[in-house]
């Protein structure tokens, strides 16, 4: 905490990594500039001339590359040329636009805390909570639908709070006690997110197109963070509405698709917010009553 009441931070890490099928210059540009040297790429194809290939890269598919698996695989193959999950790792310095300021030992002031799942409905496209001690609940709950990188059935919802559960080095009722005693000594904390970029249809196909259309999610935030952005009050947090997000020559997301990504369904909150009472009550006793409480302050606004 700086001396001016702000959130200070700095990044421990040294790199990136990232699930590289769909990774274009098209969908990612700044990743596709920063993944051309010194980089270690997992599970993807190999081409004849030793190059690497994913779905979704740009150009035309080779005509033979060698799988993930190590088996011979052409355009006419039946299995894809990389795995779903296959990743790529890459030093910061190959970031075209890093921050000058990256490694600077004071840290840069944080202005927002976003957090974000991976679920199929329920969650919003985007959404602020309400304040500190919600922010800190909304982290808490987190939670994603079991992909192709985690074992067991494929679509089941994991809690995983603040994205810490596996790495976090003690009790996590102690972890969240932690972070809400930060929230009452800072003079002005960050605005607290969560995004959901992988809600579905009921055909199961994503409604929103990611990469970098993501960025007006985060224009958005911006826009709150500097006190000009709109936004409705739900029971989840404050939600844009349509004319508040920058839809500037988007292509794919209809006005009834967009309803769709912002919406909070009641139905939908009713099985998330029992889900969630059964997650704390699998960190008692060290769960906080202060994120108790907040949940079930959510599940009153519902009407529930």
């Amino acid at each position: 905490i700086g001396s001016d009441g702000r959130l200070y931070a700095v990044n421990p890490e040294n790199g990136y990594f990232g699930v590289v099928p769909g990774t274009s210059y098209k969908s990612n540009p700044n990743a596709m500039k920063s993944i051309q040297r010194n980089t270690l790429y997992t599970n993807v194809a190999e081409t004849d001339d030793g190059d690497v290939w994913w779905e979704g890269k740009d150009g035309a598919p080779p005509a033979h590359a060698i799988d993930w698996r190590g088996n011979d695989w052409t355009p006419d193959s039946k299995d894809k040329a990389a795995h779903p999950n296959s990743r790529f790792a890459v030093p910061m310095t190959n970031n075209p636009v890093l921050d000058p300021h990256v490694e600077d030992g004071k840290g840069v002031p944080i202005s927002a805390v976003i957090f974000g799942g991976r679920r199929g409905d329920t969650m919003p496209l985007v959404f602020q909570a309400r304040d500190w001690a919600h922010g800190v609940y909304v982290g808490a709950t987190m939670g994603s639908e079991t992909t192709a990188a985690a074992t067991g059935a494929v679509g089941q919802v994991r809690r995983d709070p603040m994205a810490m559960l596996p790495f976090c080095g003690y009790n996590m009722g102690r972890y969240f006690k932690h972070w809400l005693t930060i929230g009452p000594r800072l003079k002005n904390p960050p605005l607290i997110f969560h995004v959901n970029w992988f809600r579905k249809s009921a055909d199961g196909k994503y409604l929103w197109p990611g990469f970098g259309d993501n960025m007006r999610v985060l224009k958005w935030m911006i826009d709150r963070v500097e006190g000009r952005g709109g936004a409705e009050e739900t029971p989840v947090g404050y939600v844009p509405r349509p004319e508040d997000l920058d839809l500037a020559e988007m292509e794919g997301v209809p006005p009834e698709t967009l309803q769709e990504l912002l919406s909070v369904k009641p139905d939908e909150w009713e099985k998330e917010l029992d889900g969630q009472q059964k997650f704390f009550e699998t960190l008692k006793p060290d769960m906080p009553q202060e994120l108790i409480a907040q949940h079930d302050k959510v599940a009153e606004r519902f009407g529930s």
